[in-house]
């Protein structure tokens, strides 16, 4: 090697060094990749929306939940012409009307999920602790080293994200259709209205998962827990209005009572319905996706008088809906923490 030949190769190294560095620096990357440890409660939860993913209960109720959606969507479309001769002046917000809108032969698509949403929420549920323990897997996780609670909130966080991530796609699916046939897009607040329907929607469910999965936590067989998931919404359901319109029955006022005992029979009529779930959602929702719904309670003459007919903005509609939105996280709170507590306070054994 001559001395002439040295400054060329030292010129070819530096023109090379900017390549060499960062093949060096995506090496080093890839390391940093490979050694990066996720967390151990992402770990179950990726696992648990995976399990939630693959089995064939979830795929049948989201086919279910789908086609029920679906067929409401093609009632409201089929009806829409119609319902657009009977709109007035102040009735702006038509799009709305593809979500509550329903020619009598199928169900609109708020009720829909005001019915089928439980049965979701309860079959993703009702085995998430009492599976682990009869298949013996729930102390081979407990002895990991993970904290306990990481189990319980990670069997929540799935399920959550799994009925999230199907609500706003079926609640999409919905608009771009109804975008398609229309012609007409929704403007910004119908778009919000529809966005908080989607989220009053998942936890609405998110009610019912926690139910469910406290009965898991209570009782051992699966059997048993879904039994009594399915009792409760029955109950709310069918048995619980029957009773209300027994005791409402001993109270009602005579045809000439005064109109402040007329007035407490219907504050007492509201009041008693207030405990169903299903009725909270539905109230909510029917402010949220009609404007016009101005009030939910019984109202006297005074309060009635001077009122002007029309829709409400979109923050008054939400401080009417508060109490509702309200009652279902107290609920769902509720639930978990009972869940929670029992299940940190549970004798752990292996089989």
């Amino acid at each position: 090697m001559t001395k002439a030949n040295i400054p060329e190769q030292s010129v070819l190294l530096s023109r090379r060094n900017p390549f060499q560095i960062l093949t060096k620096f995506r090496e080093k990357m890839r390391m940093r990749r490979e050694r990066r440890v996720i967390p151990p409660f992402w770990v179950l939860v990726q696992k648990e929306i995976t399990d939630h993913v693959r089995s064939w209960r979830f795929i049948i109720l989201i086919v279910i939940i789908a086609l029920t959606c679906l067929g409401s969507m093609y009632t409201a479309l089929t009806s829409f012409g119609e319902a657009m001769k009977d709109m007035k002046d102040e009735e702006t917000f038509f799009f709305l009307r593809l979500f509550t809108l329903s020619d009598g032969t199928l169900p609109s698509f708020f009720v829909f999920i005001s019915f089928l949403g439980p049965l979701l929420g309860i079959g993703l549920g009702f085995d998430a602790i009492n599976s682990e323990q009869n298949n013996g897997t729930l102390s081979r996780i407990l002895s990991q080293p993970i904290h306990r609670d990481y189990l319980l909130n990670a069997k929540f966080v799935a399920a959550l994200t799994v009925i999230s991530v199907m609500f706003f796609a079926l609640g999409y699916l919905v608009m771009g259709i109804g975008l398609i046939a229309v012609g007409i897009p929704p403007t910004a607040e119908e778009f919000i209205r529809i966005n908080l329907f989607i989220i009053l929607s998942i936890i609405y469910v998110a009610f019912w998962l926690n139910l469910s999965v406290l009965f898991s936590v209570r009782f051992r067989q699966s059997t048993t827990s879904a039994l009594s998931g399915i009792a409760v919404w029955l109950f709310f359901t069918v048995f619980y209005p029957l009773i209300v319109n027994l005791i409402l029955k001993a109270f009602k006022p005579s045809e000439f009572a005064l109109p402040t005992a007329i007035y407490l029979y219907e504050k007492l009529k509201f009041a008693l319905v207030q405990v169903m779930p299903n009725e909270l959602f539905s109230e909510a929702t029917t402010t949220l996706l009609m404007p016009s719904v101005r009030n939910l309670g019984p109202l006297t003459m005074e309060q009635i008088q001077g009122t002007i007919p029309g829709t409400l903005p979109l923050g008054q509609s939400l401080l009417i809906v508060w109490p509702q939105v309200t009652g279902l996280i107290a609920g769902t709170v509720l639930c978990f923490a009972i869940s929670y507590y029992s299940f940190m306070r549970r004798e752990i054994r292996s089989r």
